[in-house]
């Protein structure tokens, strides 16, 4: 059975997103429910369970839950269903050889999902979330070459360097 790549992976509701979310956990961290609600602070595993059954949980909850888990799909959802995309901040490391068709790939994933729907081939959540996939690392890499032409202060560059 092929893995999942987590990177490529949307929820298409927030229920879903929550769902995905305890996946990871237990796919990348090995972690069950009940280990999830005791990171969380959560009491019991029956609360988190209740709050996946009806798709709510209290919003101060989602980031401890989306720690726990190691994945942030709840926040990714509650963005892209506000028209929003979300992008992680670029370390501002240099793109690697292989980082660079990594991009390559998945744009040009995208760009065939595009053609295949306007063909009628392919569903559009499929569509969404490949182009979706595109843009975020696009604008990534926007990002990390913005700030190789303002690069930030080495605050604490002394302190690495042990001076």
């Amino acid at each position: 059975m092929r893995r999942r790549s987590w990177k490529k992976v949307h929820a298409q509701s927030l229920r879903q997103a929550m769902e995905l979310c305890l996946e990871h956990a237990k796919e990348k961290k090995n972690l069950s429910v009940d280990q999830v609600a005791d990171l969380m602070g959560v009491n019991s595993k029956w609360t988190l369970y209740k709050w996946l059954e009806n798709g709510r949980m209290p919003a101060i909850l989602i980031r401890p839950f989306e720690h726990a888990c190691g994945i942030a799909l709840m926040t990714d959802y509650i963005a892209s269903s506000a028209q929003k995309l979300l992008i992680d901040i670029p370390t501002g490391t240099q793109a690697s050889q292989d980082e660079l068709i990594e991009l390559q790939e998945i744009t040009t994933q995208a760009i065939g999902l595009l053609n295949r729907f306007y063909r009628g081939d392919v569903d559009a959540d499929s569509v969404i979330g490949g182009v979706t996939a595109a843009m975020g690392r696009l604008a990534g890499h926007r990002a990390n070459v913005m700030k190789d032409q303002a690069p930030e202060l080495p605050l604490f560059e002394d302190a690495k360097n042990g001076q």
